[in-house]
């Protein structure tokens, strides 16, 4: 009875004594195509020019290899694959949550959040949480989405129009700027930070940290515990009305 044992199966290319067929289309060092030789010459073309002999399209008939340095062939390659990673862009979808009756000076607060995920090139999902006798006055929460669109619609725009889901009215801004441009702008300002830093050795230490400590709190998502805080203050109000 066949009994499949696991194990990794190889992606690598076969190259040199690995390769085992009789004959080989050759590829020379520069792209050139030298034909269709047996692998004993290749293998010797390959020791003559201190290459190595890579199998490059094993499924051709012959198979295809060409005269390489094998290292720096992987080595380029996994330096292209980490750039790749580097430079892909992965959508996020923020969220900011808002109460229909929210003090201005939260609202501002939690503009400038919405208006940093959009500077970023993410997307951003407002929510505005009805409760009690509010749900009875949906057009506070869809003024207030109104509102919000006007004042950051030179960073995004509105990809979702605001609808009502149960307790809650939805709605979905989406950034003017492309994740990756967000990107290349954020390395370019930190790599003019770097050269600044270089240029004035004599900056205090003590400020730098501040502006990390500072740049840390206002990348954390803290929209719950906003939340928590806007609800408290406005617990009063909501039971006089309900009263």
């Amino acid at each position: 009875m066949w009994c499949y044992r696991g194990g990794s199966i190889s992606t690598e290319p076969r190259i040199n004594d690995r390769i085992r067929v009789p004959e080989v289309r050759l590829v020379g060092p520069s792209g050139e195509q030298v034909g269709i030789v047996p692998l004993a010459k290749a293998l010797e073309l390959a020791q003559e020019y201190d290459l190595d002999l890579v199998e490059v399209a094993a499924s051709a008939r012959p198979p295809v290899c060409k005269l390489m340095d094998y290292g720096k062939f992987k080595y380029e390659s996994a330096m292209k694959a980490r750039e790749a990673r580097k430079n892909q862009a992965h959508t996020v979808i923020k969220e900011m949550k808002l109460r229909p009756k929210i003090d201005p000076h939260d609202y501002d607060t939690k503009k400038g959040h919405v208006v940093r995920f959009l500077k970023q090139g993410d997307k951003v999902k407002i929510t505005i949480m009805f409760r009690g006798r509010e749900q009875s006055r949906p057009e506070l929460g869809y003024r207030l989405l109104q509102r919000l669109a006007s004042d950051v619609e030179d960073l995004g725009f509105v990809e979702s129009n605001p609808k009502q889901d149960g307790r809650n009215m939805i709605m979905v801004l989406g950034p003017h700027k492309k994740k990756t441009e967000a990107m290349a702008e954020a390395r370019e300002a930190q790599a003019a930070r770097k050269a600044e830093a270089k240029a004035n050795p004599g900056r205090s230490q003590n400020a730098a940290d501040g502006e990390i400590a500072d740049g840390e709190i206002a990348d954390g998502e803290t929209t719950e515990a906003e939340t928590a805080e806007v609800e408290t203050a406005e617990a009063p109000a909501e039971a006089s009305a309900e009263a």
